[in-house]
């Protein structure tokens, strides 16, 4: 038998061999202390801040898809943190996509470059020549919320290479097979697609620093519940439906917006006059759920998430559900104040755009 597409795998990964009268999938593991007697790092559980027989199985799951070790956090941010903190020390360099998550920039100029770290933020066209001498290379590819695609394989070399690849996700992207050595990923998202919960975690196929990793989440105490991860777990076999969809949705919705002459500028890889189509579509196997776009002035942007129907105003992507909303309302990203971002969901594609273009006529 051939290997298994992308969407059979997510559908078993992580379940454990069949055994007669068990569920396909166990349920959470709710304990602080186990049973230990004697040497305790012989038990394969003893308390829960080490580790968690719910938390393996995902763990399991989600390395599976990238052929690589997973490390478990309580959050996006979380992993984020464990990241900057494990692989940059006083001294170092860190050369930074300027336009990725405002909260990773956040973390990195507040708590990490007070600490004797040299922080170089640059745009697009500059994150190479920042890179160079660094010690560690942090780039988002898409971007959230621009949508700017970085040529991973050209930019992960003679470095080491953090991606954020939370807008792709493992069926859309592969940043490892591209030459990076950490994949962030926020399960809070498209992983788990619900919007229902926080989780966070970083793929590696380097075995010390997966080690590394776990030592900081112990004693930082960044872990994940064993509910919301079982909660993830179980939305894992659904991802490769729900991208479809949203895929397919978000496509149609940027086609829309593009041939619109009241939307000043539509983002999306998916597009071919998108500046980073060429590249997106050399290392990427879909395009994304997310389009981004400008109405030109807040009132315009207010106005058309106040008249639409079936498009939540809420902030994060990634659900079932679409959403969007105003970016420039938090500070933080370099937006215009018109700037939407939208997350395209499951709901039928024709209910969508007439909801979109109605939405834009009010």
């Amino acid at each position: 038998m051939s290997e298994p597409g992308p969407g059979t795998r997510v559908v078993r990964a992580g379940l454990p061999q069949p055994e007669q009268g068990d569920p396909f999938l166990p349920g959470p593991v709710f304990a602080a202390p186990f049973h230990v007697t004697g040497d305790p790092y012989a038990a394969p559980h003893a308390y829960t801040r080490y580790g968690n027989p719910t938390w393996t199985r995902y763990e399991d799951a989600v390395g599976g898809l990238e052929n690589a070790e997973a490390v478990l956090f309580s959050s996006g941010m979380a992993a984020a943190a464990a990241l900057l903190i494990t692989q940059a020390g006083p001294g170092s360099v860190i050369a930074m996509d300027s336009g990725c998550y405002h909260g990773v920039r956040a973390l990195a100029e507040t708590y990490i470059a007070p600490n004797g770290v040299e922080l170089r933020l640059a745009p697009p066209a500059e994150l190479a020549a920042a890179s160079e001498g660094a010690d560690l290379l942090w780039l988002e590819s898409p971007s959230n919320p621009m949508l700017e695609v970085y040529d991973i394989a050209a930019l992960a070399h003679d470095v080491t290479t953090v991606v954020d690849n939370t807008t792709a996700g493992p069926l859309l992207q592969q940043p490892l097979e591209l030459g990076a050595d950490f994949v962030l990923t926020s399960a809070t998202k498209q992983m788990s697609g619900h919007a229902d919960l926080l989780l966070g975690y970083v793929t590696t196929r380097d075995a010390e620093c997966a080690e590394s990793l776990r030592h900081w989440r112990r004693y930082a105490g960044a872990i994940p519940g064993p509910f919301e991860t079982w909660l993830a777990h179980r939305s894992l076999p659904t991802l490769a439906l729900r991208l479809e969809r949203g895929c397919d949705n978000a496509i149609a919705i940027a086609r829309l917006l593009a041939a619109r002459d009241d939307v000043e500028s539509v983002r999306y890889p998916g597009l071919p006059s998108d500046p980073g189509h060429e590249v997106a579509r050399r290392q990427m196997r879909g395009y994304g759920a997310v389009v981004s776009f400008d109405l030109g002035s807040e009132e315009r942007a207010e106005r058309f998430l106040a008249a639409a129907r079936l498009v939540i105003e809420a902030t994060s992507f990634g659900s079932v559900h679409t959403s969007a909303e105003r970016r420039a309302r938090w500070g933080g990203d370099d937006v215009p104040e018109g700037f939407i971002r939208l997350s395209a969901g499951c709901e039928e594609t024709a209910d969508l755009l007439a909801d979109v273009e109605q939405a834009l006529n009010a």
